[in-house]
């Protein structure tokens, strides 16, 4: 595997102490290559909250010190981790319909939102093939308080959760690829080797909308995330929750 895929770069600044102090402390180097993944992505899914930082561009060692994040962010922590711990990963970039996030963002501001939202998941080279990795971004608690409000659901494309499976996602790290925003993907750039490169070309929530997401609208986003983990889930409008078309009406559409 070449080093583009293992090296450090400004986003991906796993040589900062704060990154290399978490890895020695945990042990992570002791582990087997199976169990560094699984130590790191466990580490990104619980131990970093969901949440929404000031902005998607951030290095890894400002979102370990934020202490949260959402699937970009989260995405880049992952990624400097797992290249501390000798794991070959790239990036891969899409939009996601926005209405994913309904439910998290505020119906006040929701219509200033942009429709297709930057999102990302982690690709790992683990035993001879690419990983998507994508399932870390929800936290445990968050995941859980989903399931509790809609029991009868399989399907849900809103509150931050883009799944066809909500009762049983795959989420736990098991050698195999994890996803929890897929279905509300609309749009795919591609792979990367690093979050660095995206960013350079694709950015979003810039000038006056920018501004007011970094000063107001992202603390009151979190506000509604932290209300979620505690199981106090925002209504939507009509109920409406299965917001766009997961990957399971895509194929009863095309069998019609």
């Amino acid at each position: 595997m070449t080093d583009k895929y293992m090296s450090p770069t400004p986003l991906l600044d796993f040589e900062a102490s704060p990154i290399q102090c978490l890895v020695a402390n945990r042990g992570w180097l002791s582990l087997s290559q199976t169990d560094r993944i699984g130590a790191a992505y466990d580490f990104v899914r619980n131990d970093i909250g969901f949440g929404y930082n000031s902005n998607d561009a951030l290095p890894a060692s400002k979102v370990l010190g934020d202490g949260y994040g959402q699937c970009n962010t989260k995405g880049t922590l992952l990624m400097a981790l797992l290249r501390a711990l000798g794991v070959p990963c790239r990036f891969h970039g899409f939009t996601i319909d926005k209405r994913l996030q309904r439910g998290v963002v505020p119906e006040l501001v929701y219509p200033l939102a942009p429709r297709n939202i930057i999102h990302s998941w982690v690709e790992i080279y683990h035993e001879g093939q690419w990983l998507n990795l994508e399932g870390f971004i929800l936290d445990a608690a968050v995941l859980a308080a989903l399931q509790d409000a809609f029991p009868q659901r399989q399907s849900l494309c809103a509150h931050g959760a883009g799944t066809d499976c909500l009762q049983s996602p795959n989420v736990e790290w098991r050698g195999a690829s994890t996803y929890i925003q897929k279905t509300g993907i609309n749009h795919d750039f591609g792979t990367f080797d690093d979050p660095d490169t995206f960013y350079a070309s694709h950015r979003q929530l810039t000038g006056i909308k920018g501004l007011l997401y970094r000063l107001v609208i992202r603390h009151w986003m979190n506000l509604r995330v932290r209300k979620i983990r505690n199981g106090h889930v925002p209504r939507i409008p009509g109920g409406e929750v299965s917001l766009v078309p997961t990957q399971s009406d895509l194929k009863t559409q095309e069998a019609i």
